[in-house]
Parts: structure tokens; sequence; C-alpha cells
């Protein structure tokens, strides 16, 4: 099992978007996928879940009753235990998702409290509460047998994402071709490599071995430049000067010194008409039907969407080692 995270500090650039339909195309790839929200704001929950089916999940009030990953971390909130069972929805045979929790907020400052303390190496409950995610994530995959896990998580670089980062083999980063997320790039690099160092040097030396706990890897896999505006194929010049600057960049302030740069995986497009379509219908764009609105030219998208996402997701699965590129295919409609 792998676990990928998609995250930048800067909000907005479509890393759930992007998350979201990762998952349903790799998915059809022969790979079971699990989907883990830990973002407070739950949106990839939102994506996936009809709100009933989100307001049976968040029926009960806050406790380990409560079947998202906020109901896992409940007891080591509450102080009265570690972390509880919670069983993924499943949303299609070979795809699963971990639900997220508006709830899960409340974690951040228990987190934030126990980091000096995990990084002191003989707290077992501030190691356990570091770690919840992580074990959480181990038990949710065996339980569907995942073979990639794609966690989804908020644009800050507080506590809560690093306990998230910290579960993560490997981490996708989403980007606008933008003054914002080059600027976030900047703040992101030296936040993992100061993450990664303390987890690997302070706490996994001293680490009680009843307590599993993630590696702290958290490699970088590469870019995805999401929904600059196009004209005849090619971003726009307000984008392009962006564009050229994001590589060097995240070579300087992502890349570990001496490792491979990983880089840009791929553009994706803004599909500006097919998303309310998408939104409306609770499915992925590349599977809108003309019942659906994807219609004449729409129609047309829909498919140039779908070899867009197959392609993306082969890179992405040969960079994380789990297919070769051109090995896969995906359908339409599935």
């Amino acid at each position: 099992m792998i676990s990928l995270a998609m995250f930048n500090n800067k909000g907005g650039v479509g890393k759930t978007t992007l998350a979201y339909h990762l998952a349903h195309m790799i998915s059809r790839m022969d790979l079971n996928v699990l989907a883990v929200d830990l973002d407070p704001q739950a949106n990839l929950t939102a994506h996936f879940l009809d709100e009933s089916e989100l307001d049976d999940l968040w029926d009960h009030d806050m406790s380990s009753q409560r079947r998202t990953v906020a109901g896992a971390v409940f007891p080591i909130v509450d102080g009265t235990g570690d972390i509880a069972v919670i069983e993924p929805v499943e949303v299609t045979g070979s795809l699963s998702l971990l639900p997220g929790d508006l709830a899960l907020s409340s974690f951040e400052e228990r987190l934030a409290q126990e980091w000096p303390s995990t990084l002191a190496g003989s707290n077992n409950a501030a190691i356990r509460a570091t770690s919840s995610f992580f074990r959480i994530i181990t038990q949710a995959a065996g339980s569907t047998g995942a073979d990639l896990v794609l966690i989804d998580v908020g644009p800050n670089l507080g506590a809560l994402n690093r306990a998230a980062l910290l579960a993560a083999d490997r981490v996708l980063v989403p980007l606008g071709a933008d003054l914002f997320s080059v600027q976030g790039l900047r703040n992101l690099g030296p936040a993992l490599r100061r993450w990664r160092h303390d987890w690997q040097s302070l706490v996994v030396p001293k680490a009680p071995a009843a307590i599993p706990i993630p590696a702290g890897a958290m490699d970088p896999l590469g870019y995805v430049v999401m929904q600059p505006s196009m004209r005849l194929d090619r971003p726009v010049m307000a984008y392009q000067r962006w564009l050229s600057r994001i590589p060097q960049v995240y070579a300087e302030e992502i890349t570990e010194p001496g490792a491979d740069g990983a880089g840009e995986i791929a553009t994706v497009r803004n599909f500006r008409s097919l998303m309310p379509l998408a939104h409306d219908a609770r499915k992925p764009m590349f599977d809108l039907p003309a019942a659906d609105g994807a219609i004449g030219s729409t129609s047309r998208y829909v498919q140039v969407c779908h070899r867009e996402f197959v392609d993306l997701s082969s890179r992405v699965l040969a960079r994380l080692g789990l297919r070769s590129p051109g090995a896969i295919e995906g359908r339409v409609g599935a």
C-alpha cells in the first residue's frame, strides 16, 4: 500500500477536484483505492456523498459513534482512549472513502499541544495522538485491500496537516499558475523538510515498538498545474510568466538536495463548462452522459477530459511504481 497526499498550503488550486477525479479514474485501473478526507472542510466527502448520506454520517453528536475520521480520533480528543475503528464507505467495488467531518477541527489544538512531547519521544499518549491518522489509514486500507491511499488535506501548515502529511509516503502538489502558488512553494518546502527531519531524527529512534508509527517520508512526487485559462490549448500570457517560474522554484524549495527533482507531472486544463454539470450529477466530469447535459460540444469535451485524466493517472501511477505509462486504459461512463 502506498499513501499519496494532495497538498498545497495555498487554497483554491483545485486540490480536492484533483483528488476526487484521480480516485475515480485510478480505481478503474485494476487497483483498489481508498480516498481519505483529512480536511476539516470535508469537501472531498461532499463530492462523493449527497446530503442525505452526509446527514446520516454526521447524525451522532461528536463521539466515537460518528462514522468519520473525527469519530475515529474522538477518544483521543476526549482523553478516554485510543483511536476508534471506523469502517470506510464503499463508493464502488474498488473505491472506498474514509469520510471527513467539520468536527475534525477540534483535534487541531490537541495535536499542537502534543507535538513537543512527541518530539521528546518518551510520551506514549503524545505519540499515539500524532500517529493517529497513520494508524486510522493503515487500519482502513487493510480492511479495503487498498493498493493506493489518496489523502486530501486542508490548505495550511498547522498541526492537523502536519499529522496528516507525516502519514503519507509521497506528496503531490497541485498548483495554480499564479504568484500565490509560487510563494506557497517557498513556505511548503521548508515545512516539509523540518517535519521530516524532526520526526525521523527525534521520534522514530525512540518510539515504543508497541505503537505503529509512520516513517514520515513525505517524499515529493511532483506537481500538477491545475486549471489555467486556455486559449488554443496554450496558457494565456497572464499565466505564462508563472508557469515558467514554477519548475525552478519547485526544484529549489521542494526537492531534497541530490534527489530526483520529480517536477511537473501534467497540466490539467480548465474544464469550466463541465464542473457545474458534474457537481449537479454527483459524478466525475469524464462520466457525464447526454442525460446530464453533456451534449454537442460539451460531449466532446467530456471525451477530452477522459483522455487527459487517463494520461494523468497513468503518469501518477508510473511515478509511484504501480504501473508503467501506456499500460493503463480507462473507460467513459463507468
